[in-house]
């Protein structure tokens, strides 16, 4: 008649694995689409720095610089960061290469910045290159 509970029945410790496994099915992924977008955050990061020399490039000859040298700008192998192996400018487009300690998903693949000039003010569209979609920035996919 002294029937004491003494913990969980195996049952129960199953459907709690079970949850769990069924939660980080589902984490997991969603976590490395965020890391990625986030590497890619540092190529878009690494350009901030080429929009004022476009501009004024653009305001002193009314037309885009051919180079990075053109524009007064490091050349195109020494601008890296974590996951960017460069950033080259070539006639008003920036094109971003992935690599370094990239994920293979976009290793190698490359995000194309072009600006376009309109109504005395210019524009960026980053939805060229060959990085997949989904690893954009939102305000590239528009």
């Amino acid at each position: 008649m002294n029937n004491k509970s003494r913990g969980f029945t195996l049952i129960e410790l199953m459907i709690v694995v079970a949850i769990i496994g069924i939660l980080a099915a589902i984490a997991i992924p969603a976590y490395q689409n965020y890391t990625i977008r986030a590497q890619v955050a540092e190529g878009i990061s690494l350009t901030d720095g080429f929009k004022p020399a476009l501009w004024d490039y653009y305001t002193t000859y009314g037309k885009f610089p051919a180079s990075n040298q053109s524009a007064g700008l490091a050349l195109s192998g020494s601008i890296q960061g974590s996951y960017v192996k460069d950033v080259n400018l070539a006639n008003g487009k920036i094109t971003v290469t992935y690599g370094n300690r990239a994920s293979s998903k976009i290793s190698g693949s490359t995000l194309i910045l072009s600006v376009y000039s309109t109504a005395g003010a210019l524009l960026w569209n980053c939805s060229q290159g060959t990085v997949l979609p989904v690893y954009r920035p939102e305000s590239c996919n528009s």
